[in-house]
């Protein structure tokens, strides 16, 4: 089995893995800082911490929210051109793409949060995974 579009979706979850461990260190000692005992929550999401912890120690979580979003679609187109047969070069490049642009627009967000940025990687992110569907979309019908 050609496992080359495998690869970019093993890198893209180790990334979602680093930035959730990423989201735990910030905002375990911001919410510390702010009288959160999480012992006594009960009840509460994820918003309930914007209301409370400083803005630079949500942009990680909400980074982390963002890479189990889209990236599902990008995993699942993944695995449907992994099943129709060898990896298409381009369609590789595509995948590394994708990553690299998920990458970037993870560093935006969980440091400087330029949204005009974030946007740019985002639009980017999304053209490469709209190649990859129209070539899945391709293989298989």
């Amino acid at each position: 089995m050609d496992r080359t579009m495998l690869q970019p979706m093993v890198v893209l979850i180790g990334w979602t893995l680093v930035i959730l461990a990423w989201a735990i260190a910030v905002r375990l000692p911001a919410m510390k800082a702010a009288g959160v005992d999480l012992r006594k929550l009960v009840g509460s999401k994820g918003s309930d911490a914007d209301r409370v912890l400083p803005s630079a120690a949500q942009w990680k979580a909400h980074n982390y929210n963002h890479l189990v979003e889209q990236p599902v679609l990008f995993y699942a187109i993944c695995l449907v051109l992994t099943a129709v047969g060898p990896a298409h070069p381009f369609n590789v490049a595509l995948a590394w793409a994708y990553v690299a642009f998920r990458i970037l627009h993870s560093l935006v967000q969980t440091t400087v949060n330029r949204v005009a940025w974030r946007f740019l990687f985002f639009v980017l992110s999304t053209l490469a995974l709209a190649a990859l569907t129209l070539h899945a979309a391709m293989a298989v019908f």
